[in-house]
């Protein structure tokens, strides 16, 4: 099993999380930018995608099982799954 966070701050412009062996710092456009729900990939494959708004917030998060976050955004978007080995690869350990 991946490494589950010993914390999980959510604030409007980032997500912080600190793990055993130190902290990250996410980017809530980042995030939003990195989302990998059907419609995200769908965008991406087709050459839709496009990059976050810079000011998209983070308005909730909820556990999913024991291996992720789902994560909800101002812009109505609540579909993206992130797994916690996802959410170490984004953001280097501070």
């Amino acid at each position: 099993m991946d490494a589950i966070p010993l914390s999980i701050v959510l604030r409007p412009g980032q997500l912080l999380l600190r793990w055993a062996d130190g902290d990250s710092v996410l980017i809530a456009a980042s995030l939003r930018s990195a989302c990998r729900c059907a419609d995200c990939r769908a965008a991406v494959l087709s050459g839709r995608a496009r990059q976050a708004d810079p000011e998209v917030r983070l308005q909730g998060a909820a556990p999913v099982g024991q291996y992720a976050l789902r994560l909800l955004f101002n812009d109505g978007h609540d579909r993206g799954i992130y797994p916690w080995e996802l959410l170490r690869q984004l953001s280097p350990l501070i």
